[in-house]
């Protein structure tokens, strides 16, 4: 279908529908829509919670708002449609927007299952529109300097991701960004449909005797949600996907997983995830070689304005030691992830987050669910 956006080079600022205002909405991407608004401007709103969606058209004086995804996305004032709703609906929306001529942002995961990948990906080729998924600690202002540390390392031994977090509530609170929760007045219908779509998903991605286990699809989403990021950035670092998940393994209750895969290069990569009740964010990648260690170290994302940073230990060429630590910058990866989307619809710059790009996540998914819990 042939792109309908009016959105030009001459007529820069492209104008945003966003589907699902809740706590991702609240806190990151309306406030930094606001802040890029000579690129950016929200002209509508769509959510099944009127309360959520009077708060967001108020507090950010947006005048037009929907509870009918459908009727947003038709818009001819919208260029851009936004998904930031629930999980299960990201690909069919999508799919949706793309075929209504619309450019799309999909926050991560942008699906829980391959086929629901393939049509997000046929959408973007048969309409001709930009879409991104929203894997924005890859668009961080330190990513491309350890890009250019790690191509030029000799030997990497072994790599080390951690994710071990507390709940976002205890960042959200702090944000200042005063976001209200509200699942109350959801309406029932949507309520079962939501369920109903959740179980046909994790069927299709796990099997029916896996999904039928709590705990396996508690893994899943784990791995979709949270775990994504680092799974994404790793691709990227590492040049691709890994070849196989040697191992893995997990708590009970899967509030924590961890799991060891190995790359072509010769060298093995740790994964530890994990959400607990205490107030910090250790996130980070750590690369071993023969005579540097280089670490990016990450915060939590719900705070503006915190930097990421890059330390390299190494040795000094005289037998001492040598350790620098290096800010890019203050701008947060949010605000790179939209610059970059810009020029990628204005500009017609390439998107490194597309849809192909985020199938690749699935595999590796899959690959630790088989070794958390073999097919019997």
């Amino acid at each position: 279908m042939k792109n309908t956006s009016n959105a030009t080079a001459t007529n820069s600022v492209l104008r945003v529908g966003i589907i699902g205002t809740g706590e991702v909405a609240q806190t990151v991407h309306l406030p930094t829509l606001q802040l890029c608004h000579h690129l950016y401007r929200v002209t509508a709103l769509c959510d099944v919670s009127a309360s959520a969606l009077s708060h967001c058209a108020t507090k950010f004086n947006i005048a037009k708002t929907y509870t009918d995804h459908r009727e947003l996305i038709h818009q001819d004032d919208v260029d851009l449609v936004m998904i930031l709703n629930s999980d299960e609906y990201h690909a069919s929306m999508a799919v949706e927007a793309a075929d209504a001529g619309k450019h799309v942002f999909i926050e991560k995961p942008m699906a829980l299952t391959e086929s629901d990948a393939d049509a997000v990906i046929a959408a973007e080729k048969r309409n001709g529109v930009v879409i991104m998924v929203g894997y924005m600690r890859r668009y961080a202002g330190a990513v491309q300097p350890l890009l250019d540390i790690i191509r030029g390392m000799k030997t990497i031994h072994y790599a080390r991701i951690r994710d071990i977090i507390g709940h976002n509530r205890f960042f959200v609170d702090q944000s200042g960004t005063f976001p209200i929760k509200s699942s109350s007045d959801i309406p029932q219908d949507k309520v079962i449909d939501l369920l109903a779509q959740g179980r046909r998903m994790a069927q299709e991605a796990l099997g029916k005797h896996r999904a039928s286990d709590p705990v396996n699809v508690k893994s899943y989403r784990l791995l979709a949600g949270l775990s994504s990021h680092d799974l994404s950035l790793m691709r990227e670092l590492f040049g691709g996907p890994p070849i196989q998940c040697l191992a893995a393994g997990r708590t009970h209750t899967s509030d924590f997983m961890h799991a060891l895969f190995q790359y072509p290069q010769g060298f093995n990569v740790l994964y530890e995830v994990g959400i607990d009740n205490v107030p910090l964010f250790d996130a980070g990648i750590e690369i071993f070689g023969d005579s540097k260690r280089v670490k990016i170290t990450y915060d939590t994302p719900y705070i503006k304005g915190l930097p990421i940073k890059i330390a390299i230990q190494e040795d000094d060429g005289q037998g001492g030691y040598k350790e620098t630590v290096l800010r890019p910058t203050y701008k947060d990866p949010y605000t790179l992830e939209l610059e970059a989307l810009h020029k990628a619809i204005i500009g017609k710059e390439p998107v490194k987050t597309t849809p192909s790009d985020a199938k690749q996540d699935l595999e590796i998914f899959r690959q630790i669910m088989d070794k958390l819990a073999p097919l019997t």
